[in-house]
């Protein structure tokens, strides 16, 4: 349930790997005040059960959002309000006044992580999982790829397991310093917040 292709390119690209197939479904729901990406993602998929079009058909509902630590946070659950006011050069403002001369020390005062709550309806049943991806907000946006804040964020690198290491340590898998907007949506999968809420999802499932 979205409204955002790049979230349903990214759910086709994941699920057909377990031959399930994803279809897009419209429905405006009610969001509530909340600051909590779960309780916001709950209250959205039990608004749309009783409009599914067959009892049988699973309803995935994923809501994320974009953390940054010197922000307190922010914008977090209201991170699609954030970009359609103020965008990704707003975030960028918002930072602009953070230096180090290290470069470590600098990307450091940057640090942000995406957080992603994914939940499927199925069977009467509501399943929860979650997913983050810690990096850092970039000085400037690059790439044409992905969507949303991908443009400035850097994902921290992956050891020889695909684990997330701690900050500023080099490994296996890296995208070198570059944004989500300047990897392909495969290369980005493998870091990827929604992915690992995604993946949660199904090591919880028995089809």
């Amino acid at each position: 349930m979205t409204g955002n292709e790049g979230k349903v390119a990214e759910a086709k690209a994941f699920f057909s790997k377990h031959n399930i197939t994803v279809k897009r479904f419209d429905f405006d729901a009610v969001e509530p005040q909340s600051d909590d990406i779960e309780i916001v993602a709950l209250a959205k998929i039990e608004q749309a059960i009783p409009h599914l079009p067959n009892a049988d058909d699973m309803l995935l509902v994923e809501d994320a959002g974009l953390f940054v630590d010197a922000l307190n946070g922010f914008p977090g659950v209201y991170s699609s309000y954030v970009l359609e006011t103020i965008g990704n050069e707003g975030v960028l403002k918002l930072l602009e006044h953070l230096h180090n001369e290290d470069p470590i020390q600098d990307s450091k005062l940057r640090r942000a992580s995406f957080q992603a709550v994914a939940v499927l309806y199925m069977k009467g049943q509501t399943i929860v999982a979650e997913g983050t991806c810690p990096g850092y907000i970039a000085k400037e946006k690059s790439g044409e790829s992905g969507f949303g804040f991908d443009p400035i964020f850097i994902p921290n690198d992956l050891d020889a397991d695909g684990n997330v290491l701690e900050f500023g340590n080099e490994g296996v898998t890296s995208t070198n310093g570059q944004t989500f907007g300047s990897i392909s949506i495969e290369e980005k999968e493998v870091y990827s917040h929604r992915r690992r809420a995604l993946s949660s999802l199904i090591d919880t499932l028995s089809f």
